[in-house]
């Protein structure tokens, strides 16, 4: 059996073991994205490496498997994706204020590492916070742009060598896409995601590559040594979302109206913002970014109750979306 078989037949046993009436075959499918013969099939050798496993037949005459000796189960320990699982959703409940969701969870993600060695223990933290800390912000909800889920497993198993990867890309200016090898360095999560990353092929600079534009990326065992100086959090803060250009980076001033300023003030527009009340209750914000045109979509929220001081570009943006209409602030 192949390890990739022998995976999918654990993932297989812990389905029948914790639902509480078992499986059928054609759940057995959708999991898996199988037909219902392959998944018969996949129940078969479920029932050979666990000869414990039970069938019962329910209300709609549908054959239920189910596997009660879990012993077996337990030698699987926690797999690193899983701590990851579960740190984002720490990391997402924190945002949203969810105060007994992140009790919650940090208690079982406690007593899960409880349970491993201490060397293993502390190895998967280690991966877990590396990944979360290369994707920013990982749990961001809102509409965003499709990703490939095998290229960004790809790119985060590259992260954590650090390993170079190949990757077919059409950029802007490709008719096709092509073969580059990068040094990758972080993922930004945003309307679109973006891959900061060197292209080995051109200078020492950081480009940014659109992950929705990657067609297919594989990891090599080239080992690089990462720029010591180089810090994600400072660099994500050059943008005011995941787009960045150099010739917008400016100092942006933005006054919001004395109904809007309570619900400013508990917003982080930027990282390095500073805050500034005005005489007539009104708040003045201002931080220096690019990115216009998502600032611009940030704004369209607002209405009236916002105006842009600087930069130019981004006033004369702005004014085509203060609509008088709007009532309801983010």
């Amino acid at each position: 059996m192949s390890f990739q078989k022998a995976q999918g037949l654990l993932k297989l046993a812990g389905m029948s073991a914790s639902r509480h009436g078992g499986i059928t075959v054609k759940e057995v499918a959708e999991e898996f994205s199988v037909n219902e013969r392959t998944a018969q099939r996949m129940i078969a050798a479920l029932k050979d490496v666990f000869p414990s496993i039970s069938h019962q037949t329910d209300s709609e005459r549908r054959r239920r498997w189910k596997l009660r000796d879990t012993s077996m189960l337990g030698m699987q320990g926690l797999y690193r994706r899983e701590l990851v699982a579960l740190e984002a959703g720490i990391t997402r409940a924190e945002r949203e204020g969810a105060d007994m969701e992140v009790d919650a969870l940090r208690s079982l993600r406690d007593r899960l590492v409880a349970t491993l060695p201490s060397a293993q223990a502390r190895s998967m933290e280690v991966d877990a916070e590396a990944i979360l800390e290369a994707k920013g912000y990982a749990c961001r909800p809102g509409p965003k742009v499709k990703t490939s889920p095998a290229v960004l497993n790809i790119v985060s198993a590259a992260l954590r060598g650090p390993f170079r990867l190949i990757i077919r890309y059409q950029g802007a200016q490709d008719a096709k896409p092509r073969k580059r090898v990068i040094e990758p360095y972080g993922i930004l999560l945003g309307t679109r995601h973006y891959l900061i990353a060197r292209d080995t092929a051109k200078d020492a600079s950081l480009r940014r590559f659109r992950m929705d534009r990657i067609e297919k990326a594989e990891i090599t065992n080239d080992w690089f040594e990462r720029d010591r100086e180089f810090d994600l959090e400072a660099y994500a803060a050059r943008s005011f979302g995941s787009f960045h250009s150099d010739e917008e980076f400016s100092r942006v001033v933005w006054r919001f109206s004395p109904a809007a300023a309570p619900t400013a003030r508990e917003f982080e527009f930027h990282p390095k913002q500073e805050m500034t009340d005005l005489e007539d209750g009104g708040l003045l914000v201002s931080f220096e970014a690019s990115g216009l045109v998502e600032m611009a979509w940030h704004l369209a929220k607002w209405g009236s109750e916002v105006e842009v001081v600087e930069p130019a570009a981004l006033r004369e943006m702005a004014l085509a979306y203060r609509d008088a209409s709007v009532r309801v602030l983010p």
